[in-house]
């Protein structure tokens, strides 16, 4: 299953990090895809010995040692996380309808790059499949008998999407300004985590916040899109120490151990949320306090039980 001809097209984010470059582009190797993309930004100018980490993390990819056709998009500028990994992915989805998308520091079991090829065939026209998580942070407390399930976030250690729903992406979330006004969030969201993503929208909107993360939530939840979600944790961010942008110190997601998922996958009959596990995402990362009912209410008539 793992030859050129059947993996995805796969994107490679980099910036500065070669060794945690190197030991992900080496999974990536190991995958074979047949297209590969890479997305690198520019050193900063205030940042002593940048500008050689960069060139020594771009020098990690020259080589490619598998039939391959290879896309470059570096940037000589440091545009920062919003601007680099959002104007990157317009051009690669300029240039594929689909792609498995991986970040220096996302350390991916071999079994995620089927899995989301796999699942790209399968829901690639399918409107109401947003995205694909390569990461699981339930820490085993929820069972699933199927390879992967339904859920409200998506999370972008490790994942993929198509061009359908990338078009939708915008980087500024102009919407944001009339649509808190409107109570739109009631329709998507828990009272419980209101907080935590007003705040966070409301950074991205008054472009405070070098991120490009909540703007695809807010893509896929005004599209009224779900993810899917391995049963296991496909992925392993190796990126939390002190020379990270965002992910410094210590976090009970970080280094998580990788859940190899068996083939052939296991569909799911029913395109329902797993309200359990989202429970458990929104608790633990979108600062929940207290029980609020409501979540079945919200979403579903869209995907029902």
């Amino acid at each position: 299953m793992n030859d050129a001809k059947s993996i995805a097209p796969v994107v490679f984010i980099i910036f500065n990090r070669p060794d945690l470059t190197e030991s992900v582009f080496r999974e990536i190797a190991k995958a074979r895809p047949g297209k590969l993309f890479i997305v690198a930004d520019g050193p900063r100018a205030d940042r002593a010995n940048e500008a050689e980490k960069c060139a020594e993390t771009r020098k990690v990819v020259e080589t490619i040692t598998w039939d391959c056709e290879v896309f470059r998009n570096y940037s000589d500028a440091n545009l920062g996380c919003r601007k680099r990994i959002s104007s990157g992915l317009d051009w690669v989805f300029s240039q594929t309808d689909r792609a498995i998308i991986i970040e220096d520091d996302c350390l991916p079991d071999p079994s995620f790059f089927p899995y989301c090829t796999e699942l790209l065939g399968k829901y690639e026209n399918d409107d109401r499949v947003g995205s694909i998580n390569g990461s699981n942070f339930t820490h085993g407390r929820v069972e699933v008998e199927d390879s992967y399930y339904f859920s409200r976030y998506p999370l972008i250690w490790g994942w993929a999407t198509w061009r359908r729903v990338w078009k939708n992406y915008d980087v500024s979330i102009k919407h944001w300004g009339i649509l808190r006004e409107n109570n739109w969030l009631n329709t998507v969201a828990n009272p419980s985590e209101f907080e935590h993503w007003i705040k966070a929208f409301n950074r991205v909107y008054d472009g405070g916040l070098d991120a490009w993360g909540y703007q695809f939530t807010f893509s896929q939840w005004l599209q009224r899109q779900i993810s899917i979600q391995p049963k296991g944790n496909l992925i392993s961010n190796l990126g939390f120490r002190a020379d990270a942008t965002h992910t410094s110190g210590s976090n009970n997601v970080a280094d998580l151990p990788r859940q190899a998922l068996e083939f052939p996958l296991r569909h799911p009959q029913v395109p329902a949320l797993n309200f359990l596990a989202d429970d458990i995402y929104m608790r633990e990362h979108c600062y929940r306090k207290k029980k609020e009912k409501g979540l079945k209410r919200i979403w579903g008539k869209v995907f029902p039980k």
